[in-house]
């Protein structure tokens, strides 16, 4: 009896010690340490050149010990609500006021990591020339989500167009425009939706990844541009509790390299502004 009770002691030991060295090698994982295995960071993103850029830096992470698998989504929406459910690990798609309101909205705790490129958005037209020739009445579409008609509207009011009031809450609604010479209206749609709307509008606000597959680019077709003086870089975000999950860092590191800054700048020019 006593020789079958020390021998479930000894099994009891020798499996807690298997135990042990699994937790110990997942949180080397967790930490970014090197590992028998490549540690998988999972991000979320939509469309290129967002998703080339993950791309472009597959190899160096993988020098790290990091594989970086890409999870393109079909919509601007899933990208936060799978980082939200911790189904990845950080999302690539967006501008901070836009995760800010994600945030408000599902109690959520996404955070900024590292700006990478100003989307250079701009006002198209197919029919007029020229933001003057726009006439009375003219309907422009614009996305229909808070941070991006506060967008549309400061980028209207940057050259003039119309005028907003002081800004007094988080974003600018078409309730803040005090003046409005030529009447324009306002028609909100879905972001994905934009696009489309360029043959049944008078205008369309949008990204250069929209406007991409219209032929159209924001110097030699827009009306009207944004520049860089904003806080709409698309920028890589992670969650508050990963925020500092070294692989993330890394991820971060090498989208600032000079060959993501070369890339976008013999690819993209000035529809992708390095934001580094």
């Amino acid at each position: 009896m006593k020789k079958l009770l020390m021998l479930m002691a000894v099994l009891l030991v020798i499996v807690a010690g298997c135990s042990k060295d699994k937790g110990t090698d997942k949180e080397k994982a967790l930490d970014g340490q090197e590992t028998d295995k490549p540690v998988t960071l999972k991000v979320a993103s939509l469309i290129p050149p967002m998703t080339e850029i993950l791309d472009l830096v597959k190899p160096e992470l993988a020098k790290e010990g990091i594989e970086l698998e890409v999870v393109v989504l079909s919509d601007n929406v899933q990208p936060n609500s799978a980082l939200a459910a911790k189904e990845v690990d950080a999302n690539f798609f967006q501008h901070v006021p836009y995760m800010e309101e994600f945030n408000r909205n599902n109690d959520a705790n996404l955070v900024p990591i590292q700006p990478i490129y100003f989307a250079n958005y701009g006002v198209y037209s197919k029919d007029f020339a020229s933001i003057d020739e726009l006439p009375e009445g003219a309907v422009i579409a614009i996305a229909n989500d808070v941070s991006n008609i506060d967008r549309s509207l400061s980028l209207l009011a940057q050259h003039n167009v119309i005028s907003l009031k002081e800004k007094t809450g988080s974003y600018y609604t078409q309730a803040d425009i005090v003046e409005n010479p030529k009447n324009f209206k306002f028609e909100e749609v879905d972001l994905l939706m934009l696009a489309r709307m360029y043959d049944d509008a008078d205008a369309v606000i949008m990204t250069p990844a929209y406007a991409a597959p219209l032929g159209l680019t924001p110097k030699s077709d827009a009306l009207l541009t944004e520049g860089v003086e904003n806080d709409f870089a698309i920028t890589l975000v992670a969650r508050e509790d990963n925020k500092d999950w070294e692989p993330i860092q890394k991820l971060a590191k090498a989208m600032t390299s000079d060959e993501v800054r070369e890339f976008l700048e013999e690819n993209y020019d000035e529809t992708a502004i390095p934001a580094f």
